[in-house]
């Protein structure tokens, strides 16, 4: 089981080798096939301290090279599912069925003699020339509208009620086990939202890729998808679920996106794990890792974060609203970034931490790093130099090394 070492070195990566570092995957899930043992609650050890991402699960050894990255990135993948959101589940390609009417892609997924209808409607930009890159709004893009209208990108909205049709405003309708993801998997019925919601996702890009930029006129190899909010939550999990996605812009996303768990809990009157909502995680996380028990999670969202790696990701807060929890966002990102660092493609992941500014809504100083972030991952453009690491209330007030000890 894996255990925080204090260990202060580095991977030494060359320039030249970080240059070689993949921007994107063509597979959902490159570690989908590793093997992680998955001990019961009172197995886990107490780890004070955010874990290192880049320690093997068993605690014998760090990841050593790039190579080794997809395996341990597959480890996390699997511990997130077993003790955070529930299971997000494989699919055959020979159980997709993709297919476009008009502007709009239609995917009907069947097992066990069940189907359910996905869709999402693409809107093309009016320059340039087709495949497009394609922005993805979770449940709605709060991004302002210019920032993608005035470039080459297409953009879509991903409707998260086609496969969980929960809103934190309309409240729960039907519950746990009577949702349209649960036609085909009723034995996920203890699921959380955020799994089910990566699921959908990811069974569009399957869509998108199945039928080629022929059909869709969307180039699969520049795909964003950005959220604000519990959809800030959701867009980091698709992100970070799905390899095919080449940047994820989580804006705003609160205690359970990348507020670490473990700081949130030393806060008050913030998004904690004993103070979110369980529709979206399963209910066992609550039960097992409230109070005192944070500290035997063999992870926390700093390692969500990193499961990006090495594409792209951008995280926005706004610390004007407290209950976001974003100072323990903050100690997360710099404990994600450390992976990034690792493997010398430290300029592929920021975070911007700034108020002044209503709920959702980006004000024009975070603007610069939001487009810097789209032109260099969607539109190819390498003009970017250096990392974006802009939090003013937190830099040199919080103690980074209370926490990351790695």
């Amino acid at each position: 089981m894996k255990k925080t070492l204090f260990l202060s070195s580095l991977l030494l990566c060359s320039t030249a080798f970080a240059q070689r570092v993949p921007f994107v995957y063509e597979q959902e899930n490159t570690g989908a096939n590793v093997q992680v043992d998955l001990p019961s609650v009172a197995e886990l050890p107490v780890v004070e301290t955010l874990t290192d991402p880049l320690m093997w699960s068993n605690g014998k050894a760090r990841v050593k090279n790039f190579s080794e990255w997809s395996q341990r990135r597959g480890e996390i993948a699997k511990e997130i599912q077993h003790y955070g959101i529930g299971i997000k589940p494989a699919v055959e390609r020979q159980n997709v069925h993709p297919r476009m009417d008009g502007d709009t892609l239609f995917v009907d997924v069947e097992r066990n003699g069940k189907t359910i209808t996905l869709r999402m409607t693409l809107h093309y930009p009016k320059q340039g020339t087709a495949p497009y890159p394609l922005m993805i709004g979770t449940s709605h893009n709060s991004l302002p509208s210019w920032i993608i209208l005035e470039r080459p990108i297409a953009y879509a909205t991903y409707h998260e009620n086609q496969v969980n049709p929960y809103s934190q405003f309309g409240g729960e309708k039907g519950g746990r086990g009577t949702y349209p993801f649960d036609v085909l998997y009723p034995e996920y019925k203890d699921n959380g939202a955020y799994a089910e919601w990566a699921w959908g996702i990811s069974r569009l890009l399957d869509g998108l890729q199945m039928l080629g930029p022929e059909k869709t006129r969307i180039d699969i190899k520049h795909i964003g998808v950005t959220g604000c909010s519990y959809a800030g939550k959701m867009a980091l999990y698709c992100g970070a679920f799905d390899e095919r996605i080449a940047l994820t812009i989580a804006q705003e996303p609160g205690g359970g996106g990348a507020a670490a768990w473990r700081v949130s809990s030393t806060m008050t009157d913030v998004e904690s794990i004993d103070r979110t909502d369980y529709h979206w995680f399963q209910e066992s996380q609550k039960t097992n890792f409230g109070g005192e028990n944070v500290k035997r999670l063999p992870y926390d969202q700093h390692e969500l974060c990193a499961m990006v790696c090495p594409r792209a990701l951008l995280l926005l807060g706004n610390p004007d609203y407290k209950w976001l929890a974003d100072e323990a966002m903050y100690v997360s990102a710099n404990a994600a970034k450390k992976v990034w660092e690792a493997f010398g493609i430290a300029d592929r992941m920021g975070y911007s931490i700034q108020g002044g500014h209503p709920h959702c809504m980006l004000p024009a100083v975070q603007c610069p790093e939001v487009e810097a972030f789209i032109d260099r991952f969607l539109l190819g453009k390498e003009y970017m130099r250096g990392t974006v690491a802009i939090a003013p209330m937190f830099e040199g007030k919080v103690d980074l090394k209370k926490w990351i000890q790695f």
